[in-house]
């Protein structure tokens, strides 16, 4: 760099704070010779770095909390100024200064620039009208949420990877949606003709019309300058509300250019493999660089490995240059698995294709074959399992050792066998971490776990993609090495939930106390005591907030409440089937105008009850109560709605009683507890509009009977469910349902949705339809003893908790000021309505009638 006098730190100056900037600042800092360096971090975002691979995830519950990457005291810790809000605006390489928007000016030794890049707007007119959004930071998808709540149709320009992910953000708002993409076919640079193609009839299945072949032309307005439609390029127009613009991404290069930097023809700072451009005190990482083969990267792993090589050109320490990136990519786009890696296009001279489509089941796979018989590359579409195998086998470039076909075939992957990787494929491309050095990590540095791995290596920490993979790698050397590798719960706790369950139902054991004392170590911790709630709740040991039983308890139970963003509750009353009587609204329509609560149907057919204080939440349930509403246990791993259309009672395409049956069901498995939240829907007819096919357990009618499918969810990884049995009989129905909802409780682990235990489970879908219908275990009978327990003892826990002095207490947000609301949980007006204060703003905190916390059949309640 340069010469420096040894009395003063180095000073080094990071622009921007992204995914790529974090990890430049972990991977410089674990550098020998970091602490002699001064470091300051400017950035434009008014937050820290966040995981934006993940950005789609706050449309699923996900808070920005959950998706930051900087680690509590990581700043800190090390010496780093981060400077939020206030980006750089000009370099000046003469003098080694930078000058930000706030107009301060900062001296550097050394200067990286990880400015990543911009969304790309087509250059048409109208493309700033209101209504119109890209989606790339959490302030663009506040705004695209808040423009959604007043859209009816929404259009998103782009039918790439983030394309296709507002898509599904702007369907999971309930918004119709359309996808407009210039190329032929949809994931163009992932995906061929044929994965394309399937990828855009699965799509569309989904409820997404997909317009390829079309850009757009224009963006028209209504009179209040509002968006109204979008013209496209083949002369249609299509009526919209909302516009997405998500037809790419250009590198952030501007300050480059400005400061007379080098830049590629199709933008972005040339730099060496080392990371540097033309000036050595000056480096570009991520999406803003473009790389020595004449590339800029749009993937975070490529980003990373840049981050990790600028760290180690800074501190002088040795290690290989960046010469080029894997961009394999595995995820899931509206419910549907697409994978790509290597070369999905089969560009080598020669190279030959090995396919297998089934376009009735919806999966295509492509592996693309050298002329040596190495895997160069392929295409999943519809089933990505085999993923984890075949990226690594394509980066290896070497000829296979298993027939090609064996690996594309139904059941012929595991027909092969484990496939065997040489150590020097890369398991995992985010953080270019070998199978040798995960081996090595698990032989040479005593790691004992995958977690150890984890942790020593990094591998695993980036996407995510390679966990399944990984862990096989370490169980095998753990075994290997004659090391048991661990199934427990914890570290309290060697046995799974599944095993503890049975200690339990066998045992007669009531208590966590009990449960550790004699088959664990330990004071518990937070996996295993809510782990152990569940399955004392699942057999019926006594309230949840009873005794020891309370401690045991999460946020949510702790208080028979879901926990919202400011300290607020909801209160959610259960509403079976949805059915609901006037008198029924009317209670709930008062309370909430009592309370001044936030009032919201939900998509599981109840009214959800949001606002309310830890005070409040007695007197709201005493009215509830009173007025026959129990709980609905949307606090708890339980069953949460058993959703319904209308059935032949309405419906002129009904064929059976789905509202009858839904409530039916819903109050037989109110209360049960189980491993993870459970989901249920009746539709009267094919025609599904009670979507029971992405449910836990749904039930469609049909002219003779009642079709059952098991293991579906929605979320952030939908499963459509399986049918396990067709045109069974009411009776029928029900036991079969009371079994494998039982088997799956006393089987499954910890926080296991049954999409996953089922997919998980040995045999799958045949071996639960031979224990649950046939019996092959020979434990139905205890099964269907269970099920009766829960009904036989189930009990409304607000009533109850409502009738018990002891259980009121803990309803209080100031155990010494009983009433008194808490400062921290503030409101302000939208809507008509109210909604959490933001951080930036001011808010009121509500008063509403203070419960005075009597039990007995009333509760009293003052208005101050």
């Amino acid at each position: 760099m340069t010469s420096h006098k040894p009395d003063r730190p180095r000073d080094l100056v990071l622009v921007g704070h992204g995914m790529v900037g974090q990890r430049f600042l972990e991977a410089f800092t674990e550098q020998p010779g970091a602490e002699g360096w001064r470091i300051t971090v400017l950035a434009e975002e008014p937050r820290p770095a966040y995981d934006r691979v993940h950005l789609s995830a706050l449309f699923d519950g996900k808070t920005a909390e959950d998706l930051a990457l900087c680690p509590p005291g990581f700043l800190a810790e090390h010496g780093i100024d981060l400077r939020l809000g206030d980006p750089v605006t000009a370099v000046d390489r003469v003098d080694r200064a930078v000058t930000t928007r706030a107009g301060t000016r900062l001296r550097y030794d050394a200067l990286v620039l990880a400015t990543g890049s911009v969304p790309f707007v087509p250059p048409v007119p109208g493309k700033d009208a209101d209504g119109c959004h890209v989606y790339r930071t959490i302030e663009d998808l506040d705004a695209i949420r808040a423009d959604a709540d007043r859209s009816g149709t929404g259009v998103v320009v782009g039918g790439g990877l983030l394309g296709l992910e507002a898509a599904g953000a702007l369907k999971a708002m309930g918004v119709a949606t359309h996808v407009v993409e210039f190329a032929p076919r949809l994931m163009a640079v992932q995906v061929d003709d044929g994965g394309g193609e399937l990828l855009r009839r699965k799509i569309e299945e989904l409820g997404v019309t997909v317009h390829t072949s079309a850009g757009a032309s224009g963006v028209e307005t209504g009179a209040d300058g509002r968006v109204r439609a979008l013209a496209l390029s083949d002369g249609r127009e299509l009526a919209a509300d909302l516009v997405v613009f998500s037809a790419g991404v250009r590198p952030r290069d501007q300050l480059a250019r400005d400061c007379d930097l080098p830049v590629g023809p199709r933008g972005g700072i040339v730099v060496d493999e080392h990371c540097r451009t033309a000036d050595p005190a000056v480096l570009a990482i991520g999406e803003c660089a473009q790389t020595v083969d004449g590339r800029v990267y749009g993937l975070v792993a490529p980003g990373y490995q840049m981050a990790e090589t600028a760290a180690r050109t800074l501190a002088g320490t040795a290690g290989s240059g960046f010469t080029g990136a894997d961009t394999s990519t595995k995820l899931k786009l509206l419910g549907v698995d697409v994978a790509s890696f290597g070369d999905p296009h089969g560009t080598a001279e020669g190279a030959l294709d090995v396919l297998y489509s089934d376009s009735r089941l919806g999966v295509y796979r492509k592996l693309v074959i050298g002329t040596d018989g190495a895997l160069l590359g392929g295409v999943l579409v519809g089933d990505t399992e085999a993923y984890g195998t075949l990226r690594p086998l394509a980066m290896a470039g070497k000829p296979l050792t298993t027939p090609a076909e064996q690996l594309v075939l139904p059941a012929g992957f595991a027909a092969a066998g484990p496939v065997a990787l040489p150590d020097d494929a890369v398991l995992c491309s985010c953080h270019n971490v070998t199978q040798g050095a995960v081996r090595a990590a698990v032989h040479e540095e005593g790691c004992d776990s995958v977690a150890a791995v984890k942790k020593c290596t990094r591998a695993g920490t980036g996407c995510g993609s390679c966990i399944k993979q990984l862990t096989t790698v370490v169980n095998e050397e753990l075994a290997a090495s004659g090391v048991a590798t661990g199934t427990g719960l914890c570290e309290h706790f060697p046995q799974t939930r599944a095993e503890l369950y049975e200690i339990v139902r066998v045992t007669g054991i009531t208590t966590f106390s009990e449960l550790v004392d004699r088959y664990g170590g330990g004071e518990g911790c937070d996996i295993c005591k809510p782990t152990v709630a569940s399955v004392l709740a699942s057999l019926g040991n006594g309230h949840i907030l009873d005794g020891e039983q309370a401690a045991l308890q999460d946020s949510n139970d702790h208080f028979l409440a879901n926990l919202q963003r400011n300290g607020s509750y909801s209160v959610v009353p259960r509403v079976p089937g949805g059915e609901i009587t006037p008198e029924g609204l009317i209670v709930i329509g008062e309370i909430a105008r009592d309370h001044g609560l936030y009032t919201k149907i939900t998509g599981g057919q109840r009214i959800d009850l949001f606002g309310a204080t830890v005070d409040q939440l007695p007197a709201i349930w005493r009215r509830l109560v009173d007025a026959g509403f129990e709980s609905g246990h949307a606090y708890g791993k339980a069953l949460r709605t058993v959703k319904s259309c209308v059935g032949e009672t309405w419906c002129r395409y009904g064929v059976q009683d789905s509202v009858g049956l839904a409530i039916e069901l819903e109050l037989r498995y109110r209360g049960l507890r189980s491993p993870h939240k459970l989901k249920s829907a009746v539709s009267g007819c094919a025609r599904e509009c009670a979507e029971a096919q992405s449910k836990d357990f749904g039930v469609i009618a049909t002219s003779s009977g009642w079709n059952l499918y098991v293991g579906g969810n929605g979320g952030m990884t939908p499963r459509h469910a399986d049918l396990l049995a067709a045109d069974l009989d009411r009776g029928t129905l029900i036991r079969t349902i009371d079994r494998y909802l039982m088997f799956y409780i006393r089987t499954a682990d910890r926080l296991e949705r049954t999409s996953v235990w089922l997919e998980r489970l040995e045999g799958g879908l045949d071996h639960l339809r031979a224990v649950v219908m046939d019996d092959s275990l020979g434990i139905a009978a205890e099964l269907d003893d269970l099920m009766a327990r829960h009904i036989d003892d189930y009990q409304d826990e607000w009533a109850a908790t409502l009738a018990d002095p002891d259980r009121l207490r803990r309803f209080s947000s100031f155990v010494n000021a009983p009433g008194t609301p808490d400062p921290a949980v503030t409101f302000v007006p939208e809507r008509g309505q109210i909604r959490p204060a933001r951080p930036d703003e001011d808010g009121n905190v509500l008063t509403a009638p203070t419960p005075v916390l009597v039990a007995g059949p009333r509760l009293e309640v003052l208005t101050p």
